[in-house]
């Protein structure tokens, strides 16, 4: 009897995770197919964004509290999260923030950036993206946006220009939208 109610206990503790897991999984928005979208971190963190990445040789913890994104109409997606980049030398932690992931080409600050993984950072006034071994690809202006009401350590929000967005780290941002 003992026995029984072990397995029946078993049994029920695994149809409870079952659907707290479909549960959570379908309470995720999800945007609809032919628009476009800025993605939150509930949405890019839980679904889109890896726990880890790899950079110059390490895997880097990522923080999904601090990622966002754009879905594309196409149903592509652009998404960006911070990293603890404390394992890496000086001269790779000065610049390596975090991470963009892209599925698209992608324009930023004039720059062009094929559609791949990649490491970044805002340092000095200057947008820095790099390969994942930490070479430089291109460094843009930062602008500083001191209207913007809550400043998160990073975010994506729609620019006044359609089809751009800004990719902030506190105040600072760049803007990028999707090459043609």
């Amino acid at each position: 009897m003992h026995a029984r109610k072990i397995i029946f206990a078993v049994i029920l503790a695994a149809a409870f995770v079952f659907v707290i897991q479909t549960v959570s999984v379908r309470a995720l928005p999800s945007p609809v197919s032919g628009t476009e979208a800025v993605l939150t971190a509930k949405e890019v963190g839980v679904k889109l964004f890896p726990e880890k990445v790899f950079f110059r040789g390490q895997l880097a913890p990522t923080q999904a509290r601090n990622t966002a994104g754009v879905h594309f109409a196409d149903d592509f997606y652009a998404v960006a999260g911070l990293c603890d980049s404390s394992g890496y030398s000086t001269d790779v932690r000065q610049k390596f923030q975090g991470y963009l992931l892209t599925e698209v080409p992608l324009e930023i600050g004039g720059q062009s950036l094929k559609a791949g993984a990649y490491g970044f950072g805002f340092a000095g006034g200057q947008f820095v993206v790099m390969d994942i071994a930490a070479n430089d690809l291109f460094h843009v202006a930062a602008a500083k946006d001191d209207d913007l009401k809550r400043p998160t350590p990073l975010q994506i929000a729609a620019s006044p220009a359609k089809g751009t967005y800004r990719l902030y780290a506190g105040r600072e941002y760049v803007e990028l939208h999707r090459a043609q």
